[in-house]
């Protein structure tokens, strides 16, 4: 007999408040942590909110990731010294980048959370240097947290072949948005849903119907959209009527 898949279901974010999420899903990817983390209080205060049985992923710092001309860095409560810029994101082999991964590896530990997404901008290519500074940073840190699970979701124009060798090589999980791409590697399974062509998008029938037939072994399925929460309570009861 075919062992069913083992399929977890939430949203990328609160989408409500926090105790009727936790009233309502199993799951949450947390993306405070990427902007810029919350004390370790709180979200030992969530870990304990939650309650038994809940599990929490979460996004690395933004500081890992991405250059200080994202965005993204608006939402930073402190602002980067000019001359320090240039060694924020892009993975690079610089202490600051490295103590960016110690905090987001205590928030971790805060919430008791197994998986850590990275999640690049489409502006981190291919290049020999940023796949240089990709394998230093995942070896580093790796020492002293195997057990828990990194999981990658490049953008922009990574060559397949290239994505499948850097995850076995790094022990990555490959994320994806599979309406986009499939894994580039067997195992687990980290999906993270856009939407179909924008972030409006709200999935239809069919569309979860075929969603669910991607799902293999451990699949976590993270909503994205602006319909988040009805999308993923609506997967979740397609799952269960199955």
């Amino acid at each position: 007999m075919a062992t069913l898949p083992d399929i977890r279901v939430g949203c990328c974010g609160f989408p409500m408040a926090r105790a009727a999420y936790f009233r309502r899903f199993r799951l949450v990817e947390v993306q405070q942590t990427f902007y810029q983390p919350p004390r370790l209080e709180t979200l030992a205060r969530w870990r304990a909110e939650a309650g038994a049985g809940f599990e929490f992923t979460l996004k690395a710092w933004q500081l890992i990731t991405h250059e200080p001309a994202s965005p993204t860095y608006r939402r930073l409560t402190w602002p980067i010294p000019e001359a320090l810029k240039e060694r924020y994101g892009s993975f690079r082999p610089t202490q600051e980048v490295m103590e960016a991964w110690r905090i987001t590896a205590t928030c971790a530990r805060a919430l008791q959370a197994r998986i850590v997404v990275f999640q690049c901008p489409a502006s981190f290519g291919p290049t020999e240097e940023h796949i240089a500074h990709l394998i230093h940073f995942f070896q580093a840190a790796r020492a002293g947290h195997e057990d828990l699970v990194f999981a990658w979701e490049p953008r922009g124009p990574w060559p397949e072949a290239t994505v499948a060798g850097l995850c076995r090589k790094l022990e990555l999980v490959h994320v994806v948005d599979p309406f986009q791409a499939q894994p580039a590697v067997p195992g687990l399974r980290y999906y993270r849903l856009h939407g179909i062509g924008g972030s409006r998008y709200r999935y239809g029938d069919r569309d979860l119907e075929r969603l669910a037939q991607w799902c293999e072994g451990r699949t976590y399925c993270l909503f994205n959209n602006v319909a988040m929460a009805d999308d993923a309570a609506r997967f979740a009861r397609l799952l269960g009527n199955r």
